[in-house]
């Protein structure tokens, strides 16, 4: 990865989780929580950052960062309880972002394991397979 100011990148992580709980306070019964490509590229770098991988290029096929071997990496990220994914990755992090802007790590392992959770399941009409963070951990 590039070289990025680690703790300005995490103080802004944190600060943008600070101003959704804020606006959540601020208006009660509204939310305010960051989704779709948000998260999913917030995971990415999370995850690129805390195992030093080297980040790809956006909506790469089967991967968003590989390793200083190679290995190619799937980084799954979300604030809710599932992932979904398009085709098998060589390797695959999932993690959790909390609503203080750390993560937790749910998976780090072979994207053959993750997969099989998919055998003689149809395809879903969108095209990903959805799988609970409980059957990750």
């Amino acid at each position: 990865m590039s070289m990025i100011d680690h703790d300005k990148f995490q103080a802004l992580v944190k600060q943008l989780y600070a101003t959704v709980n804020e606006l959540e306070d601020m208006f009660p019964g509204r939310y305010f929580t960051p989704d779709g490509h948000m998260v999913g590229s917030l995971g990415e770098c999370l995850v690129t950052d805390a195992y030093n991988l080297e980040l790809k290029t956006a909506s790469n096929k089967g991967y968003d960062a590989v390793t200083e071997t190679g290995l190619e990496v799937e980084i799954k990220a979300t604030q809710s309880n599932s992932v979904a994914f398009r085709s098998q990755p060589q390797h695959t992090i999932v993690i959790k972002i909390l609503r203080d802007g750390t993560f937790e790590e749910i998976y780090n392992g072979p994207g053959a394991l993750v997969w099989e959770q998919f055998t003689g399941k149809r395809l879903p009409s969108n095209g990903q397979f959805q799988v609970s963070l409980n059957k990750l951990r």
